[in-house]
């Protein structure tokens, strides 16, 4: 009985070769990083019901600073960590690890001239900036 060694990715269309450098199992595009919710406990094991598409939503590193792709399913939600390939996309990569930068934690204003600060009244104006006093010259 002989296996596909390939697959034809569903969110772009790239031929993709089941034989990916660094990881045994292939499980998603090297060319969109995209793949499909096959598997339910382990990879390989093909027993998902699901089979919607996989979104990548980020990526994380665990030891030995190997990185890894986290995939959320569009169809029920699952995640997945499948662990990157030699030939996956870098820019794609990386732009995945940059994602957070793009969404600080501190909430900014909306306006571009605010500073962010606002008084207790509510006004995010930029307080004016004070003089230093002149220092009173001592007497002996």
């Amino acid at each position: 009985m002989a296996f596909a060694r390939s697959f034809s990715c569903e969110h772009c269309g790239v031929e993709v070769s089941l034989d990916a450098p660094g990881t045994t199992h292939r499980n998603h595009c090297p060319s969109c990083l995209w793949s499909r919710h096959l598997d339910r406990n382990v990879p390989g094991d093909r027993k998902a019901d699901c089979s919607g598409g996989m979104e990548p939503i980020a990526v994380t590193v665990r030891g030995e600073g190997r990185w890894v792709l986290v995939h959320r399913c569009t169809n029920c939600g699952r995640l997945r960590l499948n662990k990157t390939a030699g030939d996956d996309n870098v820019l794609l990569l990386m732009r995945l690890a940059a994602l957070p930068l793009t969404m600080p934690f501190v909430p900014f204003a909306a306006d571009p001239g605010s500073n962010g600060i606002s008084t207790s009244n509510g006004d995010s104006r930029v307080p004016p900036a004070r003089k230093p006093r002149a220092r009173k010259a001592k007497t002996s």
